[in-house]
């Protein structure tokens, strides 16, 4: 390998970071000094949409609350950076999760994994859904398996193994909370790939279900007893900064520098600053939403640029409220509650962040989080904060019958910054990187392509470290 090459990371949120944190760990572990690696970012933080404020006594996540813990990537990476301690899990090993249905809040029938019923008593007695609705879940084993292996919408899976009732009620307000978006174009393959997998192996979800349940590893001996939904005690921002901080030494971070366009010669790459800086790079990583790397990749490659481009994003926005518990009436007995499209609320759904993490906010005070915009109504991210804060508050009092005012109001939005997985997605980032390998060292990564939460995004980061140093000592 030529000595003192450039490696240039472009975006400074989880996936830049990660990228250059393995980077650099695989660089030393091959026991070479002589790659510099610059990581560029536009605006005046790192971390993207991860970002933690503190406010009279509470912890407030703007963005991403948590990882999952059965993704094991995120979780490795706190480890290995020392963060052991700082892991948190949830109050409740299992809270309940409501949805707002008719008027009311209905808990989630226990044993109801995302949208599979993996136990019978409980769904009898369940509110939510009907007794057609309770029978045609019954019917799920014995619903064939699908022959065709085209892709297929996250509504055409769940009626088809579910029943119509399921997808409204509760498959459509769970991934617009968790995705912000749409089953009718939501891609199954790509979104939640086990279900597919459990379709095809085990011909049904329900036992599919349960023997991933029989299956699954007990946690280690010795170390922090995990729940599915794991944070950090002092905010999830404590992952950026320990990873900004690891790799300060040997990585060129430039905060408030955008890039205006990219060049591509023979064996390298020309990134030109707005600024008017130009960096020499040997190798490049694109580390930004696909929308913003198609600008990136135009100049040199405008069939990846325009492929780029067919990766919709949507907006939203979360909206934390503190209250003081003094005539606060509503218990918070769970996690929080889901709202279906059908319903016609501006809410999506509502974590109760002081009933499903510790240490969030004071002990006399509550706080809750609501999340608005989405592929349905990504027009309400625009709204002042005033009126915005109004719907949410009228959401708020209809369903929790919170009559008291808020003590504050935090409103954090995210402009087209959550990708949309459609029908296709897994096809579109196959040709994508068929494109990307007929230029030298140019790589994608982020929540675009291969994963949406924080460990699919520091698996995809650790993935291209790794080719990215393959390439270079390829001999």
């Amino acid at each position: 390998m030529e000595k003192d090459k450039n490696i240039l990371i472009i975006g400074g949120g989880i996936a830049g970071l990660s990228t250059a944190y393995y980077l650099k760990k695989g660089l030393e572990d091959r026991g070479t000094g002589c790659c510099n690696i610059t990581l560029v970012e536009k605006g005046p933080r790192l971390g993207g949409n991860i970002l933690t404020e503190r406010l009279d006594g509470f912890l407030i996540e703007g963005g991403p609350d948590c990882f999952l813990s059965e993704k094991p990537w995120a979780l490795a990476l706190c480890r290995e950076l020392g963060l052991e301690e700082e892991l948190l899990p949830t109050k409740m090993p299992s809270g309940t999760t409501y949805v707002f249905s008719e008027g009311k809040l209905h808990p989630l029938p226990e044993g109801v994994i995302l949208m599979v019923p993996t136990r019978i008593l409980p769904l009898l007695r369940d509110t939510l859904i009907s007794w057609r609705g309770k029978l045609r879940m019954a019917m799920e084993p014995f619903v064939p398996r699908r022959r065709q292996t085209t892709d297929e919408s996250l509504a055409d899976f769940v009626r088809r193994r579910l029943g119509e009732e399921v997808l409204r009620k509760i498959a459509q307000p769970l991934v617009a909370g968790i995705h912000a978006g749409d089953p009718e174009t939501m891609s199954i393959r790509a979104s939640f790939p086990k279900f597919v997998e459990m379709e095809q192996t085990h011909g049904s979800l329900v036992r599919g279900m349960l023997h991933r349940m029989r299956t699954t590893r007990t946690p280690q001996k010795n170390r922090t007893t995990l729940t599915m939904f794991v944070s950090l005690k002092s905010g999830m921002q404590t992952l950026v900064d320990t990873l900004a901080d690891r790799i300060k030494d040997s990585v060129t971070i430039l905060k408030n520098t955008a890039v205006e366009r990219v060049e591509k010669e023979t064996d390298h790459y020309v990134v030109k600053t707005e600024d008017g800086r130009s960096l020499i790079a040997c190798a490049l990583v694109v580390a930004t939403p696909a929308w913003v790397s198609a600008s990136l990749v135009k100049g040199f490659d405008e069939r990846l640029s325009g492929l780029l481009l067919t990766i919709p994003y949507v907006s939203t926005a979360t909206i934390s409220m503190g209250f003081d518990k003094k005539g606060f009436s509503h218990p918070m007995d769970g996690f929080g509650f889901v709202v279906p499209e059908v319903e016609g609320r501006t809410i999506m759904a509502c974590t109760w962040t002081s009933s499903k993490w510790d240490a969030r906010a004071p002990q006399d005070k509550a706080l809750l989080r609501c999340f608005v915009g989405g592929a349905k109504r990504g027009e309400l991210v625009s709204m002042k904060d005033e009126p915005l804060a109004e719907l949410v508050t009228k959401d708020l009092r209809d369903i929790m019958g919170i009559h008291t005012r808020p003590l504050f109001v935090r409103i954090y939005r995210w402009h087209r910054a959550m990708p949309q997985y459609t029908i296709g997605h897994m096809e579109r980032v196959s040709s994508i990187e068929k494109l990307c390998e007929k230029h030298h060292a140019l790589y994608l990564t982020g929540s675009a392509y291969r994963g949406i939460g924080i460990s699919d995004t520091v698996r995809d980061a650790q993935t291209t470290a790794e080719r990215l140093i393959n390439t270079l000592f390829r001999q």
